[in-house]
C-alpha cells in the first residue's frame, strides 16, 4: 500500500493573503514531493478544536500566523527554545507523539541579513523600532548572534520596558524622543512597526541620522521598498527588504514536514515578488 502524501498547512484569520502556499508549493514541485500545503482559515474560537484534529486529518504539521501565534504557544505540548524565548509559535510538527511548537521568525530574520548584508551582527549597536510580537523575534535573533547593545524604541515606553525585562542584559528601552541620539552610532536599524505598509506610509525614523556604515532593514515587504528603505538608500546606506525573512522562516518547517531542506533561491524570490505586484 502506497504511503499517504505528506500534508501541511498555514492557518490564520484571515488567511487568503498568505504567500506561504506559493512558497511551499514551489519547493514541493522543485523536489518532486508528493505532498500538499494549504491555507486554512480558522477563527480564534475554533483554533483549539482545529489543532485537536490535525493527526486524524493526516497533517504532519503547519504554520501559524496572526492571530493564532500566542494560542499555538499555549496549546503546543512541547516548545523549542526560540518559541520559549519569543513567547509565540509559528511552526507546528509532530515528534515522538507530541505536538511541538517552534518559532522560525528569528531564523528568518538572521538568514535574510546573512544573505544580503554578510557580517551584519558585528556592525555595531542595533536600534529596533517597535515592541510587538515581531520585535521579540528580532531581539532574540540579535542576542543569538551576539549583538550586545540592543535599543528598543517604542511610542509606548512601558511596552519597550517589558521587552527589556524579558531579554535582559544588553537590551535597553526608550521612547520616541530619544531616537535621534540612539541612531548616531548605530550599526543596524530594524523597523518592526506597521509604518511603511501600504495604507500606513510614513517614516518610522530618519536614516539620515545614522553613520555611513549602518545597515537598514524593514520586516515589512508590501511594498518591497518602504519609505524607510527608500530614504536610507538615497543616503547611500545598505538596505535589506523584508521579503527574505518570509522566505527563510519557511525553510525549517518544510524540512520537518517533507524531509528535505529547501533553498531560498533567486527563482523563488522572483516568484513571490511577482505575486506582490498590484493587479492592474
Amino acid at each position: 500500500m502506497a504511503e499517504a502524501a505528506s500534508k501541511a498547512f498555514v492557518t490564520g484569520h484571515p488567511i487568503k493573503h498568505s504567500r506561504s502556499p506559493k512558497i511551499h508549493g514551489h519547493w514541493l514541485a522543485e523536489h518532486g514531493i508528493d505532498g500538499s500545503y494549504e491555507a486554512i482559515d480558522v477563527a480564534p474560537a475554533d483554533f483549539a478544536a482545529f489543532l485537536a484534529t490535525l493527526r486524524k486529518n493526516g497533517y504532519r504539521g503547519g504554520n501559524v500566523t496572526i492571530p493564532h501565534k500566542e494560542a499555538a504557544f499555549a496549546q503546543a505540548g512541547r516548545r523549542d527554545d526560540a518559541a520559549e524565548q519569543i513567547g509565540a509559535v509559528n511552526t507546528l510538527w509532530f515528534e515522538d507523539g507530541d505536538l511541538w511548537g517552534g518559532n522560525t521568525d528569528a531564523h528568518g530574520f538572521a538568514a535574510n541579513l546573512d544573505d544580503h548584508a554578510p557580517g551584519w551582527a558585528a556592525n555595531g549597536p542595533a536600534v529596533v523600532l517597535g515592541a510587538g510580537g515581531a520585535s521579540r523575534a528580532v531581539i532574540h535573533a540579535l542576542k543569538q548572534r551576539g549583538v550586545s547593545d540592543i535599543r528598543i524604541v517604542n511610542r509606548t515606553l512601558a511596552r519597550a520596558q517589558e521587552l527589556r525585562d524579558r531579554f535582559g542584559a544588553g537590551v535597553t528601552a526608550h521612547g520616541l524622543e530619544a531616537i535621534g541620539e540612539l541612531l548616531s552610532d548605530a550599526g543596524l536599524l530594524v523597523n518592526t512597526t506597521a509604518l511603511g505598509m501600504h495604507g500606513n506610509e510614513g517614516l518610522s525614523a530618519d536614516p539620515g541620522r545614522l553613520p555611513s556604515h549602518a545597515i537598514v532593514t524593514d520586516i515589512v515587504y508590501v511594498p518591497l521598498e518602504t519609505p524607510l528603505l527608500a530614504a536610507a538608500r538615497s543616503r547611500g546606506l545598505a538596505t535589506v527588504d523584508g521579503l527574505g525573512m518570509l522566505l527563510h522562516q519557511a525553510v525549517p518547517g518544510f524540512k520537518r514536514w517533507f524531509g528535505v531542506r529547501p533553498q531560498v533561491t533567486a527563482e523563488l524570490r522572483a516568484l513571490i515578488v511577482a505575486d506582490l505586484a498590484p493587479t492592474p
